[in-house]
């Protein structure tokens, strides 16, 4: 926590790269370095939490917006934040999974190529996190359930159109209020929820960072891997060049997974085709 006894967005991830270890941040499914990476969980667990992730980058690139279209969307990403936590023990599956972490790192206390101070530091996060996690008292969302004009949107939510002005006035004067006013209480419906986006953001980086990319090349468009089950993958990410015209399909389970690389045809975007092209692109399989 920092000194308004928030918690601080979690650090960035360790990772191994040839004698070091490094924190670094990670950019999903985002054109980096003329390249874009696709993902695919192996997992419901890892599923679910890259479903968080993308609404809670959504909700913070809107909260930061200043028209009232911005907040409309910032408030219907945190009512799916909502929403998804209704569905299943988030606090419980997010603990198992910073307590799995804690157990690997920690394994790598002694490896002379690690570096320490920075394993240290991601040990502490993911102590805090889980700590805060555990506590009794935490109930991510809570605030936002307990709002009235949150509920009223969410209880229209549903129904296309259903937030319109006529259906919600007292939404429709919020979103008129000026922009500051808009984004406090956006802050304040989701204060509750940050040690949870914190869990979320540590988590997957630690995941990410957990593998390195080899180059690998898909014949006729068709890529196919056992899974080593002495350490099952949690998530495949495929890196392509951010211009290449196709894209990938990634599909798996617990003992294999196929990547398809798929392209679009024609002027209206028929149905895509496997393409009949050998692929060649970066894979990441990875696995804690």
């Amino acid at each position: 926590m920092d000194g308004t006894g928030q918690h601080r967005p979690a650090r960035a991830p360790c990772a191994t790269r040839g004698n070091t270890l490094t924190f670094v941040h990670s950019a999903p499914q985002r054109t980096m370095n003329g390249t874009i990476c696709y993902e695919q969980p192996l997992n419901e667990r890892i599923r679910t939490l890259l479903r968080l992730e993308f609404l809670f980058t959504l909700a913070d690139h809107r909260a930061r917006g200043e028209s009232h279209w911005d907040s409309r969307a910032a408030v219907t990403a945190l009512l799916d934040i909502v929403d998804l936590l209704s569905r299943t023990d988030i606090k419980s599956e997010l603990g198992k999974e910073l307590e799995r972490q804690l157990g690997v790192l920690g394994e790598l206390r002694d490896n002379p190529v690690v570096d320490s101070e920075l394993l240290d530091m991601n040990l502490r996060a993911l102590e805090g996190t889980l700590s805060g996690l555990r506590d009794g008292g935490y109930s991510p969302g809570a605030t936002l359930r307990a709002d009235e004009l949150i509920t009223s949107v969410r209880q229209r939510a549903a129904i296309p159109g259903g937030t319109c002005s006529f259906d919600l006035p007292a939404f429709h004067q919020w979103l008129m209020r000026p922009a500051e006013a808009r984004r406090l209480d956006l802050e304040l419906w989701s204060r509750d929820l940050m040690l949870l986006r914190d869990g979320v953001t540590l988590t997957l980086d630690n995941l990410r960072r957990s593998a390195n990319p080899v180059q690998v090349t898909a014949s006729e468009g068709f890529y196919q891997e056992t899974v080593d089950q002495t350490r099952p993958c949690q998530l495949i990410r495929v890196v392509l060049p951010a211009e290449s015209p196709v894209f990938p399909e990634i599909s798996g389970g617990k003992h294999r997974f196929t990547v398809r690389f798929l392209e679009m045809s024609g002027p209206q975007r028929q149905r895509p085709q496997q393409t009949g092209d050998d692929v060649t692109f970066q894979l990441l399989r990875c696995s804690m």
